[in-house]
């Protein structure tokens, strides 16, 4: 969630950590603020509840000094309300030591505790003001040695943790460390950064490291430090942010989730790129691990939201192409109900970020009970990848708004990969059928971008017709279901209306009675070329929803006249095998959803309450 930054160089920190937290701002955060050491080795701070705007406009009537030492921090509240007052930076030694943390530290109320007993004074509400305390305690007992006080303060730490801090003392060094909560370091000439994630300085480099588990880093303009928990020298994982600084902003588009519905064709064609080869499957990043796939009795996903139904889509494609059993579940339910799982279990994980909390520990306590594991990100140098056996990048690019898309169509396109690699290594699907599969995959991105031409603007204008809509229903079966799902979803996160989302034969056993006259509800139709059988059953549901007055909104394939006089609006589809439906009915809905969400008046990239990184519990 939180967004954090870290600057020292020759440059004004100050305009850097606010051009920073802006490209953080997808996060979410209620309150943001700067801390920068000046020229003249005065420390200064500036924080403010609400936008990343209201810290500008407070900081252009009343500036800091310049610096070239600085950090900044965009807060999510936990501890405490979205108040100037709990906002970060905390201060501490006389305010001459400035901190900022993402996270939860879990035994903060201890701490504070020992604290208030040896007549320190808190100004906010916050766990952090603890530990920024106690650094300044440790900080004068060390003699005033920065990086030996950090070390003896994140070692006292428990939970999820990322904290920076300067001190007015050390102009020119900012040191940080991570406990569960992401940071990366971003290599410049004479100057470096830290950050929540690349998008905090990929506009002055794309040299990175990537920091584990556990470990510190300090930085100065000319050196990187990386140590354990207990100063001793770590190895760290270089890499380049394959997308630039532009691959963040708008480009002219009216928001972020517009732009990404947009490349939801090249996060296909960028997920598949290079990893088929003369019809076959081959993922690079998989090369010698064809015993673990030959040997897999089981396969679990692992997710959270949007990336749960994602799985969900995969699950079908991967029990039949590699005739492994998949169950999907959620993250943060999976390791608490003490799950049956062995070295014969495959257990892959899907986010986004690669940092979502739940999903982190998931994949660990997997690994502890023997289990491989396997990643689906987005992500580079993310923790959950580090994490895990083995990767599967899925190339989307930087998504920033809060709700998911062309990450979701990616993700389902990795899953797709990896079924038809496993498949091909344990030799339970046909050189022709993965043939004609990886041609009906490599044809999505175009069919995707013949949706968005002939029925986007149609979609949106159904959408303005709606604003007035309180309640909307979406029924599917077999791959329509998880897609139903995510529809109902995206309205809950963008229009904040009440959403549901359910498998159309479940119907009859209860959601049925929700039916009243003038009840909107979408129904993804499956092919009748391919699955007569379940494209009759669904008109069938279609028929029951309409006697009992329902207004149905019908996403069909191009030519099913069957469903037409069943349906008060018919959005067509291109043809495709029924496995590849998905990434092509999942597309009205990200449109509708953005286009309700618009005509309520909304904020579409940032929906109210929610981050686009879940880094904590």
């Amino acid at each position: 969630m939180c967004g954090i930054v870290g600057y020292v160089g020759p440059r004004d920190s100050q305009a850097i950590l606010l051009a920073g937290l802006a490209r953080l701002e997808y996060r979410g955060y209620d309150s943001a603020g700067v801390a920068v050491i000046d020229g003249n080795g005065d420390l200064g701070m500036r924080k403010r509840a609400g936008k990343l705007k209201v810290l500008r406009d407070d900081l252009e009537a009343n500036p800091l000094a310049d610096g070239t030492t600085g950090i900044g921090h965009t807060r999510w509240a936990t501890h405490g309300g979205p108040t100037d007052t709990n906002a970060h930076p905390h201060l501490a030694d006389d305010d001459k030591l400035a901190v900022i943390h993402n996270g939860i530290i879990e035994n903060f109320s201890e701490i504070k505790a020992d604290l208030l007993s040896e007549g320190c004074t808190f100004r906010s509400e916050t766990d952090t003001e603890a530990a920024a305390i106690l650094l300044g305690r440790e900080y004068a007992a060390s003699g005033g040695d920065l990086e030996a006080a950090f070390r003896a303060v994140v070692s006292r730490l428990e939970g999820a943790f990322t904290l920076l801090a300067m001190h007015e003392d050390h102009p020119g060094l900012v040191v940080g460390a991570r406990r569960n909560s992401p940071l990366v370091i971003g290599l410049g000439e004479g100057e470096n950064f830290l950050g929540s994630d690349v998008a905090a300085f990929v506009e002055h480099t794309r040299n990175a490291l990537a920091i584990g588990q556990d470990q510190i880093v300090s930085i100065t303009p000319g050196a990187v430090t990386v140590t354990d928990f207990f100063g001793e020298p770590v190895e760290v994982e270089p890499f380049e942010v394959l997308w630039d600084a532009t691959a963040a902003d708008k480009g002219g588009w009216t928001s972020f989730m517009a732009k990404e519905i947009s490349e939801e064709p090249e996060a296909v064609h960028n997920t598949i790129l290079g990893r088929t080869r003369g019809g076959h499957v081959v993922i690079p990043e998989l090369d010698g691990l064809d015993d673990l796939f030959s040997g897999i009795q089981r396969i679990i996903i692992v997710a959270c939201g949007t990336a749960a139904y994602a799985g969900a889509v995969g699950k079908y494609a991967i029990e039949q192409w590699a005739r492994v059993p998949v169950d999907v579940e959620l993250a943060h339910e999976f390791r608490y109900r003490d799950p049956v799982i062995g070295a014969d279990t495959l257990v892959v994980s899907i986010s986004q970020s690669g940092e979502t909390m739940d999903t982190l520990m998931a994949v660990k306590y997997a690994r502890e009970r023997g289990a491989r594991t396997l990643s689906i990100c987005n992500t580079q140098g993310a923790t959950i990848p580090r994490e895990s056996d083995a990767i599967v990048y899925t190339h989307a690019g930087p998504e920033v708004a809060v709700a998911s898309t062309k990450a979701f169509v990616a993700q389902i396109t990795a899953l797709y990969l990896l079924g038809l690699h496993i498949g091909r290594v344990r030799g339970t699907i046909g050189d022709t059928e993965a043939a004609q599969h990886v041609l009906e995959l490599e044809s999505i991105p175009d069919k995707i971008r013949r949706i968005l031409t002939t029925e986007q603007e149609r979609i949106e204008q159904l959408a303005h017709w709606m604003g007035d809509t309180r309640s909307v229903l979406f029924l599917g079966r077999h791959v329509g279901y998880p897609i139903a799902m995510e529809g109902a979803l995206k309205l809950k996160e963008l229009a904040y209306i009440h959403a549901e989302g359910f498998a159309a034969g479940e119907l009859k056993h209860g959601p049925i009675a929700l039916i009243e006259p003038g009840q909107p509800v979408f129904v993804i139709v499956p092919s009748p070329r391919e699955s007569s059988e379940l494209h009759k059953k669904v008109v069938s549901n279609i028929e029951e929803i309409r006697a009992r007055g329902a207004r149905v909104i019908v996403i069909a394939e191009e030519g099913d006249a069957a469903v037409l006089p069943h349906a008060d609006e018919v959005l067509r589809i291109p043809l495709a095998g029924p496995l590849f439906e998905p990434l092509l009915a999942v597309v009205p809905l990200h449109i509708f959803a953005m286009g309700l969400s618009t005509a309520k008046g909304l904020d579409v990239d940032q929906p109210r309450n929610l981050a686009k990184s879940v880094t904590v519990e």
